[in-house]
């Protein structure tokens, strides 16, 4: 039988040399580790409408998204996460609305942090890309 394949896009946002990660719930599937923000992408929504709605939703701020950077598959227990990274830029000042917590972070300090299996294949494509 076949996974479910969850499609999610998440934000890299990055200002003065730091990124911005997010803390999932404590109530969440893989709950308080890091990742980028976003989310899940929604029936009939595009990336760029799921990661407007994410972001507004979670830390209460808009965007301008840029472009994409990388996509990944991941195949967990019991379902693959196609997971889509775009750049963007951050129009406003997060606050925790629904993440548990969020951290501005050094490319050299991602290592102190716990990721999803499949956020952390996007922080390991994003630390060796040239800079």
């Amino acid at each position: 039988m076949e996974k479910p394949r969850i499609r999610v896009v998440v934000a890299e946002i990055e200002q003065d040399g730091q990124y911005l990660i997010t803390q999932r719930r404590p109530e969440a599937v893989l709950p308080l580790l890091w990742e980028f923000p976003g989310g899940r992408v929604a029936p009939g929504e595009t990336d760029h409408e799921a990661l407007d709605r994410c972001m507004l939703v979670r830390l209460g701020v808009s965007i301008d998204i840029q472009g994409q950077t990388v996509e990944v598959e991941h195949a967990y227990a019991d379902y693959v996460v196609i997971l889509a990274s775009y750049r963007v830029v951050l129009r406003g000042t997060p606050e925790n609305r629904r993440v548990h917590d969020h951290r501005w972070v050094a490319p050299g300090d991602f290592g102190e942090y716990t990721f999803p299996d499949a956020d952390q294949q996007t922080i390991d494509q994003l630390l060796r890309a040239p800079l």
